[in-house]
């Protein structure tokens, strides 16, 4: 029995959703985007039943390009977003007026943002990441005003790069900490916040839409890079070659660019991926029968597993940009298209997979 993926409610929007997210412990959801006269707008609605009733709605100066709640606390449930204007605000969403955090993070747009430290998610300081088109990688503790607490930048000589994506990981105890971020030329880079050093990198060929690790509270164990041409590959990152890196597989999934991925947060073998032509994947992960192996000169590789189709299906003629699975309830999700609409999905028989 295979799991299915239901429409159970959509909702027609007036202007173009870039980022959806589910508020933390509660049947409430977020949509992030930009008006047509170029303000941003977040709007917080509730799932009633069949329908989403929307509870407010909130106008800012910039396009709000994307957010997290990965560094708040369960208590505040505080909101971060990053902007066109290259602005990192953190909101309280009961009183959004002014944000209770701002900084002026980067140069241009930040297009991805991700939290951790929060919610009871992994270990250490709460932080904030933000990957931005002019090129750089900040990271930043909200309890520290105006200056990053790390900061990834092009060496000397080196051309900048679009940073499409970015995900924390390995944050299993107070010291442990990377982050993996993707550009627009293919290169995939690990940076080890212990270290302050370039861990690992590679290129998949083509631009990097999204990056995620299977979890982010345990010892790195999966990261999922999804790419413009329809391909995604699986990291095992339990075990790194000196020369060799990481094991992987890659998939060939969607006919076009697979805007995001997202890990099930009840089973971190399932993910889904969202498509360009408007489709969903669900995908299980199977690992191999051992994970490491030796090379001939006696050094511990990784070994990759396999991928399988669960299930797909096409909602949308436009490209799905936004997902999110609900934390509290298994196979609720949440999807944001380029056709102004978002939609709520469930997905069943994930406990049969």
């Amino acid at each position: 029995e295979r799991p299915q993926v239901v429409s159970h409610v959509q909702q027609a929007l007036s202007y173009t959703l870039f980022d959806c997210k589910w508020v933390p412990r509660s049947a409430r959801l977020l949509c992030l985007g930009s008006a047509a006269r170029g303000t941003g707008v977040v709007q917080l609605y509730e799932l009633r039943g069949g329908r989403l009733a929307l509870l407010r709605e909130i106008e800012k100066a910039k396009p709000i390009k994307c957010g997290t709640f990965g560094a708040a606390s369960l208590q505040q449930r505080y909101l971060a977003t990053g902007d066109f204007g290259g602005n990192l605000n953190i909101w309280n969403l009961e009183a959004p007026e002014i944000p209770v955090y701002s900084v002026k993070g980067h140069k241009e747009i930040i297009n991805s943002i991700d939290g951790v430290g929060g919610l009871g998610i992994g270990e250490g300081a709460p932080e904030i990441v933000t990957g931005s088109r002019d090129g750089t990688v900040k990271v930043w503790d909200p309890r520290q005003k105006d200056t990053p607490v790390a900061n990834m930048e092009p060496v000397q000589g080196e051309s900048k790069r679009d940073c499409w994506t970015v995900a924390f990981g390995n944050a299993y105890n107070q010291e442990e900490r990377v982050v993996c971020a993707g550009y627009d030329n293919g290169d995939i880079k690990l940076f080890d916040l212990k270290t302050m050093s370039l861990r690992w990198e590679t290129n998949i060929k083509n631009g990097v839409c999204s990056v995620e690790f299977d979890r982010k509270d345990v010892n790195m164990n999966k990261l999922v890079a999804t790419s413009l041409e329809g391909k995604f590959h699986v990291f095992d990152m339990r075990t790194q070659h000196p020369t060799k890196g990481f094991a992987s597989v890659s998939e060939k999934a969607h006919k076009s660019t697979i805007w995001q991925v997202r890990h099930l947060p009840q089973n971190r073998d399932i993910f889904m991926t969202s498509g360009g032509a408007g489709s969903l994947h669900l995908w299980k992960y199977e690992y191999p029968a051992q994970r490491s192996k030796k090379d001939s000169e006696g050094a511990e590789m990784g070994v990759a597993g396999s991928v399988s189709l669960l299930q797909n299906v096409t909602l949308s003629t436009q490209p799905i940009s936004s997902l999110d699975w609900s934390p509290d309830k298994k196979g609720l999700c949440v999807c944001g298209a380029f056709d102004q609409t978002v939609r709520v999905l469930i997905v069943t028989k994930l406990n049969k997979v």
